[in-house]
Parts: C-alpha cells; structure tokens; sequence
C-alpha cells in the first residue's frame, strides 16, 4: 500500500485538472480522480469515493470551487479564488526547484497593523512555506527571484503598500544565512 496523499496534494491536483479545463462535469471528473486517488490512497473505490465528495465539499467551503446544475448534471468549476490558490501552488514548486545563486538577497519587510494581526500571522507562515528564513521581526530573506510570490501575497491579502520587496547584494554577516539556504 503507497502512502497517503495530503489534504494539500489533493487540493492541488483537483485545481491543477479544473485549470487545465475550467469546467468539468462531476461524472467525468470523479472516475478519472477516483482512479487516480484510489491508487493513491491505497483504499477501495467506495473509499475513495466518500473521500473525493468530502474532498470537493471542503473545496467549495473554501471558495476554491462551486457546483452548478444544468439539464441534471452536476459541473465543478474552479472559482478566481481557487485559481489564485492554484497560482500558489504553481509558484511554491517553482520557488523549491534548484536555481543558482545569482549572489543577491531577496528582502522582505511588512509592516501590518496590529487589527490585522491575524493577516499577518498567514503572511509569515506563506513565507515560511516558500522557503524564506527570518532575518529579524518582519523582516525576511530569500536567496532567489520571488517578485511573483511576492506580489501574489500582496494581492491575496490586500497588503500592498505595507510590504517592501528589497533586492540587496550584501547583508552584514551572512555566513548562516549562506549555510541555511546550502548557498
């Protein structure tokens, strides 16, 4: 039996099949990803099949996906939402492929007020996941090109002028810094 596929990994490949096709009958979609999650999951179809419908549910919960109705079917469609969630996807696995070193920091600096506290909670934690390591209190650093990332996380958060996106080609005792990225 292969291992369990996460939450996230689900989420992902369902938007990733939606985005390639922008609507899709249920029926055609859930046999193609019943096959695929069941092989995944390492569970029967019956399985699969409830997991795949609490799947979706807590998609369109989300506001990544919505149901419509139309002549007795039933059709997914992936919402803006979901495709920003997409796009993030997409630019976390391009942020953790292997680039070389172009010898310039990438500095992020937020300044969000403290009403928005807990926007500034998921800001540190999408930064976390793309990789970038904490210099000081809100203050980050990447080693690479993240203009994209960035700007996604100003516009999905409404933060625009209370991020600053920094190129330097110094910072002052970076040797940890070096050897937390493996530079």
């Amino acid at each position: 039996m292969q291992g369990r596929l996460k939450r996230g990994e689900v989420y992902k490949n369902v938007l990733r099949i939606l985005g390639a096709v922008g609507i899709a009958s249920v029926a055609i979609l859930a046999p193609n990803a019943l096959q695929a999650i069941s092989m995944l999951q390492g569970g029967g179809r019956k399985r699969s099949l409830y997991y795949l419908t609490s799947v979706l549910g807590r998609m369109e919960s989300k506001g990544f996906i919505v149901f419509r109705g139309k002549d007795g079917k039933r059709f997914v469609r992936i919402t803006e939402k979901g495709k920003r969630e997409l796009d993030r996807y997409r630019l976390r696995q391009k942020s953790l492929e292997k680039k070389r070193w172009d010898r310039k920091w990438r500095i992020v600096i937020f300044d969000i007020k403290e009403y928005k506290r807990g926007t500034r909670a998921k800001i540190r934690a999408e930064l976390k996941n793309f990789g970038f390591v904490i210099l000081q209190q809100s203050v980050w650093v990447y080693p690479h090109e993240c203009e994209e990332i960035i700007g996604l996380l100003k516009a999905d958060y409404f933060i625009g002028k209370e991020v600053l996106y920094i190129i330097a080609e110094k910072i002052e005792n970076d040797a940890w810094l070096r050897k937390e990225f493996r530079l």
